[in-house]
């Protein structure tokens, strides 16, 4: 089984960066399909970036595309997203998640992934 926790989430301005770490603080996941994803109050989590155990296969929601990067240590046990030129709409609690598969057209369902982290609280100010 696989602990996962979020780091790196806080108070940012309109245009700032901040970097988003995911690690394992129990088992290890670098044979598992990983995903960062948001949820804003009031409405459903969303799949912000996921990408294979590999480091192949990468996706982006058209939402973060050329803002956000996703990336992964497997020999450190950590998950990254790097997030840049944030907008106030990027207000969200950031979940990290694993997964056992790779699904190609379902990759964005939350029920995909059996692993999640409690989450990072990240506020983009105006």
């Amino acid at each position: 089984q696989v602990q996962l926790v979020e780091s790196g989430g806080g108070l940012v301005q309109a245009g700032d960066s901040l970097r988003l770490s995911c690690a394992a603080s129990k088992g290890t996941f670098s044979s598992y399909t990983m995903a960062w994803f948001r949820q804003a109050p009031g409405k459903d989590r969303e799949v912000v970036a996921v990408m294979r155990w590999n480091g192949e296969t990468i996706k982006y929601s058209d939402s973060v595309k050329g803002r956000f990067t996703i990336s992964r240590d497997n020999a450190k046990n950590a998950f990254y997203l790097q997030m840049d030129s944030l907008k106030p709409e990027d207000t969200a609690v950031y979940y990290c998640a694993a997964g056992e598969s790779y699904y190609l057209t379902t990759y964005h369902l939350t029920h995909r992934y059996d692993y999640w982290g409690p989450g990072t609280q990240v506020t983009v100010s105006s």
